[in-house]
């Protein structure tokens, strides 16, 4: 008797179209065009998702540099002088800090500035 792939090749395709949910036109109701349009969803979603954490540490040095120089630093001094000092904060929590608790960042400005003046 001669077999098929019926039911197995019916899922494959209902997983497809299930990806492909709310796309337009025939990108969610032709198979070779959601198979091709998914291949560059995935392309692109795994791309972006390394852009993402670089927009992220971007955002946080931009915001780094901005609340050190209000206190007379540049943002290259600082990261030196927390690398003397031995601080091992990161820059999201530095940026966090110097957003919603900027006395504890006066703080580690100061321990910056104790540190390069040295």
């Amino acid at each position: 008797m001669r077999t098929t792939k019926g039911s197995a090749r019916h899922k494959a395709k209902r997983r497809l179209f299930k990806k492909a949910k709310g796309y337009r036109g025939g990108r969610s109701k032709l198979l070779r065009t959601v198979k091709e349009t998914l291949i560059r969803a995935e392309a692109y979603a795994f791309r972006d998702r390394r852009v993402r954490r670089r927009d992220f540490r971007k955002l946080w040095i931009i915001r780094i540099n901005a609340a050190v120089r209000e206190r007379g630093l540049r943002y290259s001094e600082f990261i030196c002088g927390l690398n003397r000092a031995g601080i091992e904060l990161d820059r999201k929590s530095l940026s966090e800090m110097a957003i919603n608790d900027p006395t504890a960042f006066d703080n580690v400005v100061e321990e910056v500035k104790q540190t390069l003046a040295a």
